[in-house]
């Protein structure tokens, strides 16, 4: 499917749920829900296309999921930085986020929603596939009046490189 087709679809979707549910916090589960589940199924193709071998560190884990990942289903390439010294935080800040190339504005009344929360549920959902769980949530949104649109990661196993090494 092209790209620009996924992004119509994902808009039409939004506007749909937003009709189907009064609350944004519903629109908003909803979305980390079906990312959740494209991420269970998308990271078995991101390994055999990727030939991805395992990481030894969480910093390894970001960067190849913004140089990667990002890039193979996206085609864009976010920065990553280390948001804690503890090594399992981290931020994807996106210069160009897809999913709202035709979104100039959230909806009226919407502003609590997270326009682009699938794709939380992806990297969720594909962290956990390879026993990684994470909590992955939006810490900025140009929609919502962010500089710039940012994507938090926190690796839940607080583990030092040489345990995370041994265990993998």
């Amino acid at each position: 499917m092209s790209r620009e087709l996924f992004v119509l679809t994902y808009g039409a979707l939004v506007a749909q749920l937003c009709k189907d549910h009064e609350a944004d916090e519903d629109v908003n589960k909803y979305l980390d829900q079906m990312g959740y589940n494209i991420g269970v199924r998308l990271v078995e193709d991101f390994l055999a296309r990727s030939s991805i071998k395992k990481c030894r560190s969480y910093n390894e884990t970001a960067d190849i999921i913004a140089k990667i990942a990002f890039k193979m289903y996206l085609g864009i390439t976010p920065s990553v930085i280390c948001s804690k010294e503890s090594g399992n935080e981290f931020s994807l800040v996106l210069d160009k986020n897809p999913l709202v190339d035709f979104v100039e504005d959230l909806p009226v009344g919407r502003s609590s929603l997270c326009y682009s929360n699938l794709l939380c549920g992806v990297i969720r959902g594909a962290l956990e596939m390879i026993n990684l769980p994470a909590d992955v949530q939006f810490i900025q949104d140009r929609l919502k009046g962010g500089d710039v649109t940012e994507i938090g990661i926190t690796f839940l196993r607080k583990t030092d490189d040489k345990k995370h090494r041994r265990n993998k």
